[in-house]
């Protein structure tokens, strides 16, 4: 059976340019297997050659697969050489490969399927790649069968002698691969260092506003047609932080200030160690099969979802650890009945407030979804004594919504929407206030809550 080889678009990569970016290459089958040059899950796989000098960070500006049968490679080409480790984790069935901090300049579609290949006939279903967290980089292969990494190493390509890292895969059945996995996760147990435990940030005299941009590092987010979720919401949270700065009010905090990834649990440990008086997570949704479909939506948290809608978008929205990684064990955001349930209940009670404030601002901005305030089990929202809501700022797949969240003066004003909606929220918690909208149409806000279910 001949090898199905592609090489992915990369940005500015010669190698990728010369071969011709996004074109299918047929070639013989390599059959011939070189020996295992790695080791696995904290044993590291060395690579062939001297390191980058100090300063040099490593870039990769190519990358293709090669499939046949039983059998697959990842190949990143590489401006230096690096070491890698690589382990297989489940649920979903996936391959990690850990690098130090590395480039990638790539555009952001490659991974995905770069021609039609049906899942059945590859071991790899699609893979994507980014920073993990200060100093590391990831690459996660979703696998389309059960695999084992033979090899994870750097080696010299022919020719112009620059590195290239190659990640070998082989078919396995189902009880190898978990055996796999459970050896994995025993060795990541005894590596993970014990969190320190951090000392809560002192009361700050101004109430303490987390903005939340979505996804980031290795997690993109929804991407179509050019648009990528990480990058939009962190433009759009950078725009409310500005303005909330700018109001003097209220102390601004951002759970992430550029592209790195940020676990959900560690969100909502931010929220809770530094004392937020709201948490406002910022997003974009996507629907393949309903482009007509538009508008934001505002969400809280509940143990059970408010309609299919709402139960999708939360459970799309909680996989963000998975897609960069991250084994289920290591999750520890359900903090449910840390607190008495009176406080959680006041704390639902001042987000739904929030919410319902949030969602007439929004009119004066933009569109709003026609079911606009919705609620499910958020795991970003699970705080219990942070009021706190995820605002989808519309839907990538509708062209209106794509084009204003591309749009650098729909973005100032809804941004501005939501910073004078967070403005009101406090204004009326501090009256006990009806709160009303500073506008000819008077549009009722919300009113303040009590502690009810």
């Amino acid at each position: 059976m001949a090898e199905r080889a592609f090489f992915c678009k990369a940005v500015g990569a010669a190698t990728a340019m010369a071969l011709g970016a996004g074109t299918v290459v047929l070639a013989a089958g390599w059959l011939t297997l070189l020996p295992p040059a790695g080791r696995y899950l904290g044993l590291r796989a060395d690579a062939a050659t001297v390191q980058p000098g100090p300063g040099e960070r490593p870039a990769a500006n190519a990358a293709r697969i090669e499939q046949s049968g039983d059998r697959a490679k990842l190949v990143f080409e590489l401006s230096a050489p690096l070491n890698a480790t690589a382990f297989v984790l489940a649920d979903p069935d996936r391959v990690i490969v850990d690098l130090p901090q590395t480039d990638f300049a790539l555009d952001p579609e490659t991974g995905k399927a770069a021609y039609p290949l049906p899942r059945k006939t590859g071991l790899i279903a699609s893979f994507r790649f980014g920073q993990l967290a200060p100093g590391k980089s990831r690459i996660v292969i979703d696998l389309g069968a059960p695999a084992l990494v033979l090899r994870a190493a750097c080696d010299k390509l022919d020719g112009d002698g620059h590195p290239r890292l190659v990640i070998e895969l082989a078919k396995t059945d189902r009880r190898g691969f978990e055996a796999a996995v459970q050896r994995a996760r025993i060795q990541l147990a005894a590596l993970a260092q014990p969190k320190k435990t951090q000392k809560p940030e002192p009361e700050s005299a101004k109430p303490v506003i987390m903005i939340d941009p979505g996804h980031g590092g290795i997690d993109r987010g929804a991407m179509v047609k050019g648009l990528i979720e990480k990058e939009l919401v962190f433009d759009f949270a950078k725009a409310v932080a500005a303005k909330l700065d700018a109001d003097g009010r209220f102390k601004v905090v951002m759970t992430r200030d550029d592209d790195s990834f940020v676990p959900l649990s560690e969100r909502v440990r931010m929220a809770r160690d530094g004392n937020a008086a709201l948490f406002v997570s910022i997003h974009a949704d996507t629907l393949s099969t309903a482009a007509d479909v538009s508008g934001a939506t505002v969400y809280t948290v509940s143990d059970h979802a408010s309609d299919a809608e709402a139960a999708r978008v939360a459970e799309k929205e909680n996989q963000s650890d998975a897609a960069a990684g991250l084994d289920k064990t290591e999750d520890a955001s359900d903090v449910s009945g840390i607190l008495f349930d009176l406080t959680r209940r006041e704390t639902r009670a001042y987000s739904h407030f929030f919410a319902h404030t949030l969602v007439n601002y929004w009119r004066f901005a933009g569109r709003l979804n026609k079911n606009p305030r919705r609620s499910a089990g958020f795991r970003v929202l699970k705080a219990p004594d942070v009021p706190s809501v995820l605002l989808e700022l519309g839907y990538l797949s509708n062209e209106k919504d794509g084009l204003a969240l591309a749009s650098a003066q729909w973005r100032d004003k809804a941004s501005s929407q939501v910073a004078q909606a967070i403005e009101a929220f406090f204004a009326a918690r501090e009256s006990g206030a009806t709160v009303m909208k500073s506008d000819r149409d008077q549009v009722p806000v919300g009113k303040i809550p009590t502690a009810g279910p």
